[in-house]
């Protein structure tokens, strides 16, 4: 039960709990909609980790070995539905995901390289400042990516060294892109 704030003047009052947020996120991982394939050259220019078997090559040498300087996919794809929680402070988030490398042959083929389950719990401060809604995305501590066994794994120092990379990449460039696309958007 919530108690609702006393209106002096005419407003609108939006509210959805958890239950709508979590049923919307189990729809959408059951009909098969939370995939995502990236390319090479979707990435920046300037994020740290280009998906090309030489810039792979660190964590798995025998990748640009077998491979040379050839060009690689990410399929990325929930393997769990999304969890959200609401608290006073913030919305908490629990993101359950795998990300399976390929390396795109020059006739096109794919051949699967390694497989990481990426997990992550996130963290959103909605904010209101003048007429403008906007938030505050962030990771919140804890273990990024755990290795999979089979396909060509990776070993666990190079899954590490690939987490921090991913880690930094996400502050550098996913928390400023969520903050500038998704936030602030006016009130009226």
């Amino acid at each position: 039960p919530t108690v609702l704030p006393a209106a002096h003047e005419p407003m609108l009052l939006l509210a959805i709990t958890e239950f709508v947020a979590n049923s919307a996120a189990f729809t959408y991982f059951t009909a098969g909609a939370l995939r995502r394939n990236i390319s090479s050259n979707m990435l920046p220019r300037r994020f740290p980790l280009q998906l090309r078997t030489k810039s792979m090559g660190v964590f798995s040498p025998q990748l640009q070995e077998r491979y040379p300087d050839q060009p690689m996919e990410l399929h990325l794809s929930a393997r769990r539905q999304p969890l959200l929680s609401c608290h006073p402070d913030a919305l908490h988030g629990a993101l359950f995901s795998s990300a399976e490398a390929f390396v795109v042959l020059p006739n096109a083929t794919r051949v699967p390289a390694f497989l990481l389950n990426i997990d992550a719990n996130v963290m959103g401060k909605p904010t209101i400042t003048g007429n403008r809604l906007g938030g505050t995305p962030c990771l919140r501590r804890g273990p990024l990516c755990l290795p999979h066994a089979g396909l060509m794994g990776l070993p666990v120092p190079q899954v590490k060294r690939l987490e921090t990379l991913l880690k930094f990449g996400l502050w550098l460039f996913g928390v400023p892109w969520a903050n500038s696309e998704c936030c602030p958007h006016p009130v009226p």
